[in-house]
C-alpha cells in the first residue's frame, strides 16, 4: 500500500539564489551545523516511517480486533476508513496550515494529536472508541504529514544533504508498508492488537523532544484558510462512505442509506461551489479542469481504492481460512510489497522512455488480472499456488501505474503550484482509497455467509477487478500521448527524486 506514502507539499521545492547553501562559493557548513541538520532530518523521517507504517499495521490486527470488539464484517472496514477519511479529506488543509503558521509548528501540532490519538486508540474497548481514535489519527496525520518533505528538504545545509534528505525519504516511504504488516504482526501475535497503535506513543514522544532542537522552522506567509472547503470535503466523503457501508447492513433502498449518499453529494456540491468562490480556495478547480490531469487523478483513485481491498480481504482469509499466524501473515505480502520496490526502480527510467500511458495500460491490465486471479480463492486454495503469482503480478502493476500518474498529475505544473497539486495526488489516493474500500466490502458483505469468510470474496474481487478495468479505460480514452519527451523526462526525475 505504498500509495499513501509520499508527499511532496508546498514548500518542497528547490531553494532559490537567495538560499546561502545554493549560492556559489558559499561556505561549507561547520561540522557541528552538518551533523545538527542531519539529525533533524533523521527525527523528521522516523515521523514519517511512522505515518506511513500505520497506514498497514493495523491491517494484520483486524481479525482480532473484530474478535474483540464485535464490529460486523462490513463495520470492519471504518478501522482502515476512518484514519484514511480524516487524513484525506484535510491534507490539502493542513498544507495550508503549514505555509501560514510554519511548517514545524503544525508538523508538532499534528504529531501531538496524532500521538494522543494512537494512546486512546490502543485503550479502545468499543467499535465507536476505536473509529473515533482512528479518525483524531488521521487528522494528526494530515497536519503533520504535509510538512515533512518540506522540513527535510530545509533541514539540509547544501544540496548534497539535501539530495541525500530526499533518497532516505523515498526508501522510508517505499519501505513503511512492509515495515508495517511485519510490525503489526509481531505486535499482534505476541503481545496484543491494542500495540499496533501504542506502539506510535513512544516514538511520538521523542520526536516531540528532539524536533524543536534539531529542526529549523519555516518562513510563514500570510494567507487565510478555507475551512469551509475543508469542512464540506471530508464530510461529504464520510457521508458517502457511510451510504456504501450501511447498503451493506441494510440495503441499497433503505433511508439511512440513500439519507447518507444525499447528504454527501449536497456537501461534495457545496464544497465545488465554494471552491469556486473564496479568494483562497483549497482547491483550485483549474487544476482538475485540465482533462488529463482530472483524468489522471480518477484512475488514481480508482487503483488505490481496488488495491485496498487486496490488504483488506487477503489478511482475513490468510489468517481465518489458510490459519496464518499474524507474523506469517505479514510475512506473505512481502513478495506484493518487494515487486513495487524493485519496479519502481526501474518506472521512473522506463516512464522517460515509453511515456505514461503505454505503462499505465499495462499497470491497469495487470491489476485486473491478478484481481480476477485472487477472485479464485476457496477454502482449499493454497498460498503458494493460489496467491502467491496474484500478489506479485500485482504489485508489479501497481509500480507501473504509480510514478506515470505522477508524471501526468504534475506535468505542466507551474513551481508555485506544485505543492498543491501534490497534496491533490494524495488526497485523490486516500479518498479514493476509503470509498472503494466501502464500496468493495460492501459488496462483499452483502453475499457473506455467517461464520464463512469465503462466500463474499469472488463478488468482491470481481468489482476490485472493475474498477481498474474503469482506470484502464480512463487510461485509453482520456489520456493522451505525451508530445513533449524532454517534459515527461524531467517529470520523472521529479517524480523519483520527491
Amino acid at each position: 500500500m505504498s500509495t499513501s506514502t509520499t508527499q511532496a507539499p508546498s514548500g518542497a521545492t528547490p531553494r532559490t539564489s537567495s538560499d546561502p547553501s545554493a549560492a556559489p562559493g558559499a561556505a561549507a557548513p561547520s561540522p557541528r551545523a552538518a551533523r545538527r541538520a542531519a539529525v533533524g532530518v533523521g527525527i523528521v523521517l522516523v515521523a514519517q516511517l511512522m505515518l506511513v507504517l500505520d497506514a498497514t499495521v493495523v491491517n494484520v490486527a483486524l481479525p482480532h480486533i473484530q474478535t474483540d470488539l464485535g464490529f460486523s464484517p462490513a463495520g470492519l472496514s471504518w478501522v482502515l476508513n476512518a484514519y484514511t477519511l480524516a487524513f484525506g479529506g484535510l491534507l490539502l488543509l493542513g498544507g495550508r496550515l503549514g505555509d501560514v503558521l510554519g511548517r514545524l509548528r503544525t508538523f508538532e501540532l499534528g504529531l501531538g494529536i496524532f500521538t494522543v490519538a494512537s494512546l486512546l486508540g490502543g485503550l479502545a474497548t468499543s467499535p465507536t472508541w476505536l473509529i473515533a481514535a482512528r479518525t483524531l489519527q488521521g487528522v494528526g496525520a494530515a497536519l503533520a504529514a504535509p510538512g515533512v518533505l518540506a522540513l527535510v528538504t530545509t533541514s539540509a545545509p547544501n544540496e548534497a544533504a539535501r539530495n541525500r534528505g530526499l533518497a532516505l525519504f523515498t526508501a522510508v516511504s517505499s519501505a513503511g508498508a512492509s515495515i508495517g504488516l511485519l510490525l503489526g504482526g509481531v505486535l499482534t501475535d505476541f503481545v496484543s492488537w491494542h500495540w499496533t497503535l501504542f506502539v506510535n506513543v513512544p516514538i511520538g514522544a521523542a520526536v516531540l523532544l528532539l524536533a524543536r532542537r534539531f529542526v529549523t522552522e519555516t518562513p510563514r506567509i500570510r494567507g487565510r484558510f478555507d475551512v469551509v472547503g475543508a469542512v464540506t470535503a471530508t464530510l461529504g466523503s464520510v457521508a458517502v462512505v457511510h451510504g456504501f457501508i450501511s447498503a451493506a447492513d441494510r440495503g441499497w433502498t433503505a433511508p439511512l442509506t440513500l439519507a447518507s449518499f444525499g447528504v454527501g453529494v449536497a456537501l461534495l456540491g457545496l464544497f465545488v461551489r465554494t471552491e469556486n468562490r473564496v479568494a483562497a480556495p483549497l482547491l483550485p478547480l483549474s487544476l482538475v479542469r485540465n482533462r488529463t490531469r482530472g483524468g489522471a487523478l480518477v484512475l488514481m483513485a480508482l487503483v488505490v481504492g481496488a488495491q485496498f481491498s487486496t490488504f483488506f480481504l487477503v489478511t482475513q482469509y490468510l489468517q481465518l481460512v489458510l490459519g496464518f499466524s499474524p507474523v506469517a501473515t505479514g510475512a506473505a505480502f512481502l513478495p506484493l510489497s518487494l515487486a513495487i520496490f524493485a519496479t519502481s526502480r526501474v518506472s521512473a527510467r522506463l516512464v522517460a522512455k515509453v511515456g505514461p500511458r503505454p505503462m499505465l495500460l499495462t499497470g491497469t491490465l495487470g491489476l485486473t488480472a491478478s484481481f480476477v486471479w485472487l477472485s479464485s480463492m476457496s477454502t482449499t486454495s493454497t498460498y503458494a499456488a493460489h496467491l502467491l503469482g496474484a500478489l506479485v503480478l500485482n504489485g508489479v502493476s501497481a509500480a507501473l501505474v504509480f510514478m506515470p500518474v505522477t508524471v501526468v498529475v504534475l506535468g505542466g505544473v507551474e513551481r508555485s503550484q506544485a505543492g498543491t497539486v501534490s497534496g491533490l495526488l494524495q488526497t485523490a489516493q486516500q479518498l479514493g482509497g476509503a470509498v472503494g474500500l466501502a464500496a468493495i466490502v460492501s459488496v462483499y458483505a452483502s453475499q457473506s455467509v455467517p461464520g464463512q469468510f469465503v462466500p463474499g470474496v469472488e463478488p468482491a474481487f470481481y468489482t476490485s477487478a472493475s474498477f481498474t478495468l474503469v482506470a484502464l479505460l480512463v487510461a485509453a480514452v482520456v489520456l493522451r500521448p505525451r508530445r513533449e519527451p524532454v517534459t515527461v523526462a524531467a517529470a520523472a526525475e521529479s517524480a523519483e527524486a520527491g
